[in-house]
């Protein structure tokens, strides 16, 4: 397939002899007899991606290559600036095909949702219910993060095919850094900002816990950004600025 690379690398760090793909978390010995993992560049077949693990998961046994991304945006941005909008947005653009929307809250949301018994679907809306639970499940979520920086991050990208990635709602520099661990230069980061009146009228009303943690916060500072995009409501200006994305990610596709 053109373009897409062939060399032999791993997403993760060379430690001690064995090579640790942030895909799989597993140490992969040359010579050894682990399984091919779902996003390794280290399994056998020409340094290409395999479609899944041996025995078993999505495309095991097929051969089909899975292809890395051309592009991962990573969009960040305060509550009700219009991070989720810009994000369809561009996956329309774009197309299904070419442009996927990650989620970094959706695996979190999820496993919440099943230690805690509450109803999943309902966590994933802006409704009154998922508002009853963020502060705990920002709570809840940095306790996972601490024991693990990439737990969230590798559920959210498991499965993705097309060559276009927008991950809507990156919120730390952890997030940031193990993107860019994991798939380097195609990587690029996209801030989408709103003036407070833009977002009041969005109904955004500051809370305290929420408003002033790390979820909101913790990419203020530590990022220069690729992108900014200027969301205040005017949709022919905010048309422009994602052309001009739009234009760019194609030279890479």
């Amino acid at each position: 397939m053109e373009g897409v690379r062939r060399k032999r690398e791993c997403w993760g760090k060379r430690r001690a002899g064995a090579e640790v793909c942030w895909g799989c978390r597993s140490r992969h010995i040359p010579g050894g007899s682990r399984a091919p993992s779902l996003r390794c560049w280290l399994c056998p077949g020409g340094g290409a991606v395999r479609s899944g693990p041996a025995g078993g998961g999505a495309g095991a046994g097929t051969g089909a290559p899975m292809a890395a991304p051309r592009a991962v945006l990573l969009l960040s941005g305060k509550r009700k600036s219009g991070k989720d909008f810009v994000a369809e947005e561009l996956r329309s653009r774009l197309g299904p095909d070419v442009c996927i929307i990650l989620r970094l809250s959706g695996p979190l949301k999820e496993q919440y949702a099943k230690e805690h018994g509450l109803d999943f679907q309902r966590l994933l809306d802006a409704s009154a219910y998922k508002e009853m639970f963020r502060q705990d499940m920002i709570r809840w979520g940095e306790e996972k993060r601490h024991a693990d920086p990439g737990f969230f991050c590798r559920a959210a990208v498991e499965g993705a095919l097309q060559p276009v990635w927008v991950v809507s709602d990156t919120r730390r520099l952890s997030d940031v850094e193990w993107f860019r661990d994991a798939y380097g230069d195609v990587v690029q980061t996209v801030r989408v900002v709103a003036t407070e009146e833009t977002r009041k009228r969005r109904n955004w009303v500051f809370v305290t816990g929420v408003d002033d943690a790390e979820s909101e916060c913790g990419l203020d500072q530590g990022v220069a950004f690729d992108w900014v995009i200027t969301n205040d409501g005017d949709e022919v200006a905010l048309g422009k600025q994602l052309e001009i994305l739009v234009q760019s990610l194609h030279k890479n596709l």
